[in-house]
């Protein structure tokens, strides 16, 4: 390493203040990157090592190979202008970063060369999954069949995990909360995708299909299952046994890739199903804390600081509720969260839009009126008795009751009574029907609308 030290010392530019190296290698493949950097940590230069260093780097891999279990695959070099000189070596505690991580082809050939008696899970996922975990759709359909006829069905789960529309919701604030504390840690969502990544590399993600479905799978990061199976041959648990056709690659965790999966549970007519997954407390650290409203209270409560009042507290409760129930304001979050700058409140609500728990904007009377209007004209409706520059709206619940006002005297029976939603959904009903029994039904329909997408 003193020889190391020397060349790369020479091969630096001018001025530099520090060198840090890393160096990856098996008994067929290596590579090597060498930071320089000036006064006040400022990267001066990016290089490749010389080969005359790299043969330097593979001799002390091999002179060393005799010490513990077989050589180092990623050696760390740091270098200063002083010449005070560190050396780590790593085994594969943690996954290799991807442009030092070779294809399992050289590590099986170094595995020949320098026989280990146990591998990280990772890396043995690496060299020996045989993408054992896929299950492309023309697979998924065609065990799907095999499963039907065989009578081999997925379990019901239904106590284990919140249902999907709690879970969605749920996830939503979360989200919403971790972007609002501007921290890179926590879960986030797309529209129909929701991901987590843990601290400790364990983690998840949920895909929501048409029709009410959903996929969620993941992996533990040290999964014991795993280990067994890539280290000691035993079978891999069948994640997928008795899932529907619709339970593939595309809706899969990236993990199954890798061969890192260790659990999966699908979502259909209303209850959540697995095959030979465990029980989600046993890879807890690989799903948000959304088991119940009071754990993501908790986690939401503890992003705002040490310093949160009763009302905060009360304001995430409402939050949280809201979200559950697809009616999420802005003014929600800002309650919340306040709206001094603190937190990243558009940012945040923008994922309470995308998680489809935001209630729409309402829509203003006039924007109601100018609906029913078009509608008469549009239908052809004979306006004579209802004429459309009459009309009046009154502000109910999600939206607003349009109607023609009788005059004094007058009595009307079966009128047209128009109610529109915020989401501009219009419906047609009657003086016949009070609107204290006809308003729950369109609430209802409203919230049923806006929640469509989870």
């Amino acid at each position: 390493m003193h020889q190391v030290a020397r060349k790369l010392a020479a091969e630096g530019p001018a001025g530099w203040q520090r060198l840090d190296a890393v160096f990856a290698a098996t008994v067929v493949a290596s590579t090597g990157t060498a930071l320089y950097t000036g006064e006040d940590q400022r990267l001066v230069a990016r290089t490749t090592p010389s080969p005359e260093v790299m043969t330097l780097v593979r001799d002390h891999r091999r002179l060393s190979s005799g010490f513990g279990d077989g050589p180092w695959w990623r050696l760390l070099f740091a270098l200063t202008s002083e010449g005070r000189i560190e050396v780590d070596y790593d085994f594969g505690a943690e996954p290799f970063p991807d442009d030092q991580l070779f294809a399992p082809e050289a590590y099986r050939a170094d595995l020949e060369a320098y026989p280990r008696e146990n591998l990280p899970v990772w890396l043995a996922a690496h060299i020996r999954h045989a993408d054992r975990q896929l299950r492309p759709p023309e697979v998924a359909a065609a065990r799907a069949g095999a499963a039907r006829e065989s009578g081999n069905g997925a379990a019901v789960a239904d106590s284990s995990l919140p249902p999907l529309p709690l879970m969605a919701a749920r996830w939503a604030v979360l989200s919403a909360a971790f972007v609002a504390a501007r921290s890179q840690w926590g879960p986030r969502l797309m529209p129909a995708m929701r991901w987590f990544e843990g601290a400790t590399r364990s983690g998840c993600s949920l895909y929501t299909l048409p029709g009410g479905r959903a996929v969620l799978s993941g992996g533990k990061w040290d999964g014991p299952e795993l280990d067994a199976a890539y280290n000691r041959g035993a079978p891999l648990p069948d994640l997928y046994r008795g899932a529907p056709y619709w339970v593939a690659d595309p809706v899969l965790n990236h993990r199954a890739n890798r061969g890192l999966l260790t659990f999966c549970y699908w979502w259909e007519n209303g209850r959540w199903h697995r095959g030979d997954s465990p029980e989600p407390g046993d890879f807890a650290e690989a799903i948000p804390g959304l088991h119940t409203a009071a754990d993501v209270a908790r986690i939401v409560t503890g992003l705002l600081g040490e310093q949160t009042t009763e009302r905060q507290v009360a304001a995430v409760d409402s939050l949280i509720a809201a979200a559950e129930a697809g009616v999420v304001t802005r003014g929600m979050l800002v309650e919340a969260f306040g709206g001094d700058g603190t937190f990243d409140i558009d940012n945040a609500y923008y994922q309470l839009l995308m998680g489809a728990v935001a209630a729409p904007d309402p829509i203003s009377a006039a924007d109601a009126v100018a609906r029913v209007t078009g509608y008469l004209t549009e239908s052809d409706t004979d306006t004579s008795a209802y004429p459309p520059d009459a009309l009046r709206a009154d502000r109910v619940t999600a939206g607003w009751m349009v109607y023609a006002p009788v005059e004094p005297g007058e009595i009307a029976i079966g009128r047209a009574i128009f109610y529109v939603a915020d989401d501009g959904a219009l419906e047609r009903s009657s003086s016949s029907v009070a609107p204290s029994q006809y308003l729950p039904g369109f609430e209802r329909r409203f919230r049923e609308r806006i929640r469509a997408v989870v």
